[in-house]
């Protein structure tokens, strides 16, 4: 986990104070905000750190197969068991249980979860007596889960269970200064996974990173810097504004009328256009002006609007 903002410390803070308790916590963010990083922060900084920190994606478990994969089976459960099998519980006995996307469990799956929070007591499908467990949950979820409630998608025993701790990761937007860190950090990462040599960032990118709304939020930022990290054939990595940014402009509880939408798409994409041909031209205006299949003269005029940096074309001398 990285970061300076005063954001982020008090997250940092809070998962310091929820490490020491036992209790359940409900990790809440939006998607690509870091929630399973915070998850394994909070184990890893518990009592519970030499034991297993075991994560699972709710969403990706059919409800026919939720008890099994929670609690397991014993041989002969059903026609393919031939052995015993352990559950998800089981497996983080005196560890922690980590459920991501818990909002998408069915109502039968959430029964199964309720019971077994109740008193950390479970029976293997096939099994005969009860089963007990030490066991940390921690959950995190993308909605809001006090609406789903409201609209009866959630059991509300299982929210209060859920929620004695309550964490939210919040957005990179709202991280004021981290992007900029972060995207250095995942130059130095990108280095090592894909074997190229490490560059800088621009210095007009690494002072727009925090214009920019981050929809995708901290993944968002690593799968663009990898990208133009693994494109950039110049001394340094041009960051350009998010595809889905330049052509959606962002409404806030301002009116905001067409003329002004407009303007803002065009000023975005304008942006986003200019930064990626002058990272292909390698800070060439006269390259990227063909590539671009403009003017010279207008291309300059447009990099001077947006403050893009742009290097004089070399003169030489016939002699």
């Amino acid at each position: 986990m990285i970061g300076r903002s005063a954001a982020f410390q008090e997250l940092v803070a809070l998962i310091a104070k929820v490490a020491e308790y036992n209790a359940p916590v409900l990790i809440e963010g939006e998607t690509g905000t870091g929630k399973e990083l915070a998850a394994r922060a909070i184990h890893y900084g518990s009592s519970r750190r030499d034991h297993p920190f075991v994560p699972t994606n709710c969403g990706a478990i059919p409800d026919a197969l939720f008890e099994n994969e929670l609690f397991g089976h014993r041989r002969g459960a059903f026609t393919d068991a031939r052995d015993d099998h352990p559950g998800l519980v089981a497996l983080a006995h005196k560890g922690t249980l980590f459920l991501d996307e818990v909002d998408a469990l069915t109502p039968k799956a959430q029964v199964g979860l309720l019971r077994f929070l109740q008193d950390q007591q479970f029976r293997p499908l096939g099994g005969r007596a009860e089963q007990q467990v030490d066991v940390r949950l921690i959950a995190a979820c993308n909605k809001n889960l006090d609406q789903l409630v409201a609209a009866g998608q959630f059991r509300s025993d299982l929210l209060f269970r859920l929620k004695i701790m309550l964490l939210r990761v919040p957005p990179l937007r709202e991280r004021k200064g981290d992007a900029a860190l972060l995207a250095e950090h995942f130059v130095t990462t990108g280095s090592a996974r894909f074997g190229k040599d490490p560059k800088p960032l621009h210095p007009d990118s690494l002072a727009r990173l925090d214009d920019h709304d981050w929809p995708g939020n901290v993944r968002e930022l690593e799968n663009l810097v990898y990208r133009e990290f693994l494109l950039a054939d110049g001394p340094s990595i041009l960051v350009g504004l998010p595809v889905s940014e330049a052509v959606s402009p962002r409404l806030t509880d301002e009116a905001l009328s067409y003329r002004e939408a407009k303007a803002r798409a065009i000023e975005a994409f304008e942006r986003t256009f200019l930064t990626a041909v002058m990272a292909r031209a390698q800070g060439s205006v006269a390259l990227a002006a063909r590539l671009a299949r403009t003017e010279r003269r207008h291309l300059g005029r447009l990099l001077k609007r947006y403050g893009i940096e742009r290097i004089p074309t070399r003169v030489t001398s016939s002699g």
